[in-house]
């Protein structure tokens, strides 16, 4: 009883009327929930949680209600909300064979700090990587202590691609982005491609221009993919969108596509070293022109640089061989080779040819990333080699990843 008289003894503490003058003011100087600006109309997190039941991509596997409901009253400061960053997944649920895909894009660069409970999830399981704040990604652009890559045995390798992804600081990614932002790109990528074109003479091409009528037949694009409208990146095709072309053919980049650039370098003598050597070499190049605007691209110490997809976060790269295996893709260890090579092997649609890549992009760096394309190509031709001369190849296969 006495603490009960006690506690009401205790006053609240004075207001003064400058205080109430003044509240309103200050509040208002407060940074406020970006959600409070939205006025959705939805219903509970339970109601609102879709249906994964025929959903092959990593999304379908990891979501859950528990992990949706933390999710749902979020959203990044350029309003980006959960719903955004799952609905690649729901519009595309995958394929139940054939390589995983992730199901989900960011919209922004915050989307991978506010949703971090999912995105880590997802980098975990897609790259067998644990991020954590502990972790810093490296970075090694010297294409000189790539070993090999210019000896692969010709009559098996094909061609040869390296790919980087880049997304510039202070603008949402292209499954969010605005006209006026995509517009913006637009005109910085155009200022630095100019200035690229000094040392690599290229043209740049609006995708209007990429028709049947296009003068230059390397490239030729009359509507958009599929894959880009499945994920919201068609909107307003083709406004803003191009295509930058070295006069040499070595080196492609793409502007407001899947990532606000992507640079890309292809080979048909499947010459990876010289391949990867391009990418390094210009990438460092455009990041330096980037930087002098003011508008560097977005790096992240535990993530690396920064995509929209959490399939190439780390690196943003991609290295490719297209082989002819006929006989070790009938093999029964094959996808436990593949696993311990950490390599993906797609079919081409050509009997016999495949494209092999890394699978990896975060968690090791950008000449660690290709040497593991580079060895395990060469494994794999060896091994096709054997199972051609009808012999065994358990003592080929790594012991372990």
């Amino acid at each position: 009883m006495w603490k009960r008289e006690k506690i009401w003894m205790i006053k609240p503490p004075t207001e003064h009327p400058k205080e109430s003058k003044y509240r309103p003011v200050l509040e208002s100087l407060l940074p406020r929930d970006p959600m409070s600006r939205f006025n959705l109309k939805r219903s509970s997190p339970k109601d609102e949680f879709p249906n994964l039941d025929r959903n092959h991509t990593l999304m379908g596997r990891i979501l859950n209600l528990h992990m949706y409901t933390r999710q749902f009253n979020r959203a990044t400061e350029s309003g980006v909300i959960f719903d955004d960053i799952i609905r690649p997944g729901l519009e595309d649920p995958g394929q139940s064979t054939g390589p995983k895909a992730v199901g989900c894009l960011a919209g922004d660069a915050q989307s991978y700090i506010l949703f971090c409970d999912f995105f880590d999830h997802i980098i975990e399981s897609y790259h067998g990587y644990k991020v954590t704040t502990d972790t810093v990604q490296e970075s090694d652009f010297n294409y000189d202590n790539l070993k090999g890559g210019d000896d692969f045995d010709q009559a098996y390798a094909m061609s040869c691609e390296v790919t980087a992804g880049r997304s510039i600081e202070d603008y949402c990614f292209p499954t969010h982005c605005s006209r006026g932002e995509r517009r913006q790109l637009f005109t910085l990528a155009k200022t630095v491609l100019e200035q690229l074109g000094e040392d690599l003479p290229g043209k740049l091409y609006s995708i209007d221009e990429l028709s049947h009528e296009s003068e230059d037949r390397r490239a030729v694009m009359d509507s958009p993919p599929l894959s880009l409208i499945k994920i919201s990146v068609a909107r307003d095709w083709p406004d803003a969108r191009a295509l930058w072309l070295s006069e040499d053919g070595t080196l492609a980049i793409w502007v407001n596509m899947e990532d606000h650039l992507k640079l890309v370098s292809y080979r048909s003598d499947a010459c990876l070293q010289e391949a990867f050597k391009t990418i390094c070499i210009n990438v460092l190049k455009m990041e330096t022109l980037y930087k002098k605007l003011r508008h560097p691209f977005i790096w992240k110490p535990h993530l690396g640089w920064v995509v929209s997809s959490p399939a190439e976060v780390g690196t943003g790269l991609k290295a490719s061989v297209t082989v002819k295996l006929l006989h070790l893709a009938e093999n029964k260890r094959l996808d436990d080779i593949l696993d311990r090579l950490r390599l993906q092997m797609e079919a081409t649609g050509c009997l016999g040819i495949y494209k092999i890549s890394n699978l990896q992009t975060i968690g090791v760096n950008e000449v660690e990333l290709t040497q593991l394309v580079v060895d395990g190509v060469k494994l794999l031709i060896r091994m096709e080699k054997r199972l051609e001369n009808n012999s065994g190849i358990d003592d080929l296969v790594p012991a372990q990843k």
